[in-house]
């Protein structure tokens, strides 16, 4: 692991899409004499978020949204990840995001800067991105790593890095209060706008409890998080980097044209498809849900670029959210006081989602509605509760399903099926997909074969895709 924590410099350089001329206007040197204090400390910021970019909306995204039910690997890499068939060396270039590009470039800034700000951010960055590690391997190294006496870090266990990712985010959100306020152009997501940050920061806080169960805790943060969709989080693509695309757009239109989507000519759809079509059996569809404009932007067609819905070439991707905040406090308040409590958050999300909060402009003029729901829907024979469960089940069951659809392309449907499966299995999403045996189901991302090779503290072999992590036995 050693070599990763080399990367900083280099990381800046390949993650951002500053021209060369930019980054050494000032240095009368030969620019291959390149050293860390020749770069401007905003292109650290840059070269950080784009990599946790790749972390939070690449390669390990699609694949858990397969694990998921939400698309289909339909050939070759990807129809074998989809059937189980998954490589250690499918997470080197998310490992690498992590440690290459967001933790050295984020702790240099950390370490480094006199900006409060530009300290702030990078704080909440590394608890997104670790937050995120942990989420998606278990138990990753934190406490050692980059520490440059340390060769061979320790993997600390899930539990503990999802501890110091909120610990990071409260670091963040102190350090970004006492800041001043500045523009700053290299802030791809945000823009230097502080009060943006802090409210991201604390719906991360909400997700990260919510991982862990701790409904009380996800609740108290994600009441200070994105109070509106101005505020969210997103990759915009064609706004930081020219020439950039949404990044599965861009595999579509490249080498893996054909292996990868929701739908194919034979009619056979992903699992959320089928539960947004009002003519399928499995249809969520009813009298205040109609979901056709949803389903059309949601259609990926796999067999090139001609995609102007969700992934459309310059669509932005969702990384943290309004609708993602106010599902949070829906599931949280309905678990502690039932439908009532949580009621207000599901209908103000579904409020934006009337009013076409989800659709770009390809799909505003279809089919949509959202109306809001009462309390008597959740009761025993509602449009909610056909089958006579309790009430406040019926309720958090419409919540996790509306968490599954709207979390499409985010780690949301993935990671709620691991974390419902053994204790609330009742409200859980119903799709099933099992391995070849019919009984396992995949639990976990598998460690960078690059970590396995390099680092004497990593497993003597990955723990595999069905060991379930800590915070899911």
């Amino acid at each position: 692991m050693k070599n990763i924590y080399k990367f900083l410099v280099f990381s800046s350089l390949i993650f951002t899409a500053y021209s060369c001329e930019d980054i050494v206007d000032d240095i009368n040197e030969n620019p291959n004499d390149l050293t860390v204090s020749d770069v401007g400390e905003k292109l650290f910021l840059t070269g950080g978020q784009l990599a946790n970019i790749q972390l939070q909306c690449g390669h390990l995204n699609r694949i858990s949204g397969m694990y998921s039910g939400q698309l289909i690997g339909f050939g070759a890499l990807y129809s074998n990840i989809y059937g189980y068939n998954f490589s250690t060396g499918e997470s080197n270039d998310e490992w690498r995001a992590l440690y290459g590009g967001v933790m050295t470039n984020m702790r240099h800034i950390v370490e480094n800067s006199n900006n409060e700000l530009l300290r702030g951010i990078a704080l909440v960055i590394q608890g997104h991105a670790f937050g995120t590690g942990a989420s998606l391997w278990g138990d990753i190294p934190f406490s050692e790593a980059g520490n440059s006496e340390i060769e061979d870090p320790i993997f600390d266990s899930q539990i503990s890095v999802y501890s110091s990712a909120i610990a990071l985010l409260d670091q963040g959100i102190t350090t970004l209060s006492a800041a001043s306020s500045e523009p700053i152009d290299e802030d791809i997501y945000f823009k230097g706008d502080k009060n943006k940050w802090i409210a991201a920061a604390y719906t991360l806080k909400a997700r990260f409890y919510l991982h862990q169960k701790d409904y009380f805790n996800a609740l108290s943060a994600a009441q200070n998080g994105i109070a509106s969709a101005e505020g969210d989080m997103k990759f915009k693509p064609g706004n930081s980097v020219s020439g950039d695309t949404n990044l599965f757009w861009t595999i579509l239109a490249g080498s893996r044209s054909g292996d990868l989507g929701n739908n194919s000519d034979d009619g056979t759809e992903s699992y959320l498809l089928q539960i947004l079509d009002a003519s399928n059996s499995l249809s969520r569809n009813h009298s205040k849900t109609d979901e056709t404009a949803r389903r059309a932007y949601y259609m990926i067609d796999a067999a090139g670029s001609g995609n102007n819905g969700i992934i459309q070439e310059r669509e932005p991707q969702n990384m943290v959210t309004f609708f993602e905040n106010k599902l949070i406090m829906a599931e949280a308040a309905g678990r502690s006081g039932g439908v009532a409590s949580g009621l207000t958050h599901l209908n103000e999300m579904r409020e934006w989602l009337n009013n076409g909060g989800n659709l770009n402009s390809s799909f505003i003029g279809e089919t949509f509605k959202y109306s809001p729901f009462e309390v008597s829907d959740f009761d025993a024979g509602g449009i909610e509760n056909l089958d006579n469960i309790s009430a406040d089940e019926a309720f958090l069951r419409e919540v996790i399903e509306e968490r599954y659809v709207s979390g499409f392309g985010m780690h949301i449907p993935y990671n709620d099926a691991r974390r419902l499966r053994k204790s609330d299995n009742a409200i859980a999403v119903p799709f099933v997909m099992v391995d070849a045996d019919n009984s396992r189901r995949a639990e976990r991302m598998p460690y960078a074969q690059n970590e396995l090779n390099s680092n004497s503290n990593a497993p003597d072999e990955d723990p595999g895709i069905f060991a379930k992590t800590s915070v899911n036995k």
